[in-house]
């Protein structure tokens, strides 16, 4: 198990999930961090924002509920593997600051490349995609409507699970 899937297990165990989906509430509250939907950017889709008094992940509003959880799940990725950039006003600001925006899904950029994986592991655990995947055994994962009830279950976006089988090694990458 690679150290970013350690991480994400660890939170899953100490916050006691047990199975999907995974409660980003639950999470955030574990963690003292407060969640807010706000108006972004479009091409924003979340802002961790961390201050020696308190964590906020503004999640943009406009965004597929499933994209939500996906940029909250990155955001607690930046949170525990990351220390962010400082946020400079006028003056250097104690706070520290990650941003996901359009070029986080890129893969590019280590740091993004490091919480994509984390949210991944973390809304789609390895133990959980193979109990379910076990279960499901009979059908074939190449079809869509297999792929779509699993995203359903684990809450995150069909093309989501679909990259988690590929990388998981149960699915064949097309």
């Amino acid at each position: 198990m690679s150290k970013i899937e350690t991480e994400a297990a660890e939170l899953l165990r100490k916050a006691n999930v047990k199975a999907p989906p995974v409660n980003t509430d639950r999470l955030a509250a574990h963690l003292g961090v407060t969640i807010a939907l706000e108006g972004l950017d479009a091409e924003v889709s979340g802002v961790l924002y961390r201050h020696p008094q308190r964590t906020v992940i503004a999640v943009n509003q406009a965004h597929a509920g499933t994209r939500q959880r996906f940029t909250v799940a990155h955001e607690f990725g930046h949170l525990i593997l990351h220390q962010g950039r400082a946020v400079i006003v006028d003056h250097i600001v104690r706070a520290r600051v990650n941003l996901r925006d359009s070029r986080s899904s890129l893969a590019t950029e280590r740091e993004e490349i490091e919480a994509n994986q984390f949210a991944a592991s973390l809304l789609m655990p390895a133990q959980f995609v193979h109990a379910y995947v076990g279960e499901q055994v009979r059908q074939r994962l190449d079809e869509q409507g297999t792929i779509s009830r699993l995203a359903e279950a684990f809450g995150v976006s069909p093309q989501a699970m679909e990259f988690r089988l590929i990388n998981l090694g149960l699915k064949a990458a097309v």
